[in-house]
């Protein structure tokens, strides 16, 4: 393992129809969404596992007692932990505060990006061992799909109008205030609405599903 004393952090959440990928169920159904988010947060554990860049652990929303995410531990190296309550922001902080009292680094991801793959996250993990305060993969619509950091100012979380086209660049402005240097991966496509989705095809990054 590459990185054995760090983390690879995964947000999920549950797959109930209505709870996740809510903008995208708005044009395929709750149910597809479901569908297409537990196939997408599977293949981001499976690529994070295989990949044995770090420990993995799978942060999970609302709680770990749904039987989809016990059964990803079952399968898979993972640590399941609960997201605490919050706002999104809220929530990557403290994922991020907790895993850096006992790391020197640590790498987040969002587990429904498509073109996400061990390779995207091994680059980020050799950022930060190169010495970069933070690392950021940039989503095209304006937000960023991983973020891993030597430290976790709350700064870069409070009050982010996450979901927003705004998000990639109020980090970059919070981080020229906080004085620390951060690395851009190339910029990935998110996965949350009917377009989206369309591209991804298109893109050969998701099979269709019925």
């Amino acid at each position: 393992m590459e990185h054995p004393d760090s983390s690879l952090i995964i947000f999920a959440k549950a797959p109930v129809p209505g709870y996740c990928k809510t903008r995208l169920a708005r044009g395929v159904g709750s149910v597809r969404a479901a569908r297409i988010y537990r196939m997408l947060l599977e293949r981001t554990v499976a690529r994070a596992c295989a990949s044995r860049l770090a420990p993995v652990q799978l942060w999970c929303a609302p709680d770990t007692r749904h039987p989809f995410l016990r059964a990803l531990a079952r399968r898979y190296p993972v640590d399941l932990r609960r997201q605490p309550r919050g706002s999104l922001g809220q929530k990557m902080h403290s994922a991020l505060r907790t895993r850096l009292i006992e790391a020197p680094y640590a790498l987040l991801v969002g587990g429904d990006c498509p073109a996400l793959t061990a390779d995207v996250m091994a680059d980020a993990f050799d950022r930060l061992r190169q010495g970069f305060d933070a690392v950021f993969a940039p989503a095209d619509d304006g937000g960023y799909v991983l973020v891993g950091a030597r430290q976790a100012p709350a700064l870069l979380f409070r009050g982010m109008p996450w979901g927003g086209g705004r998000v990639m660049d109020l980090t970059r402005r919070r981080m020229q205030r906080l004085s620390l240097r951060w690395s851009e991966l190339a910029s990935l496509p998110d996965l949350d609405d009917t377009r989206d989705l369309r591209r991804a095809r298109h893109a050969g990054l998701l099979p269709a599903l019925r």
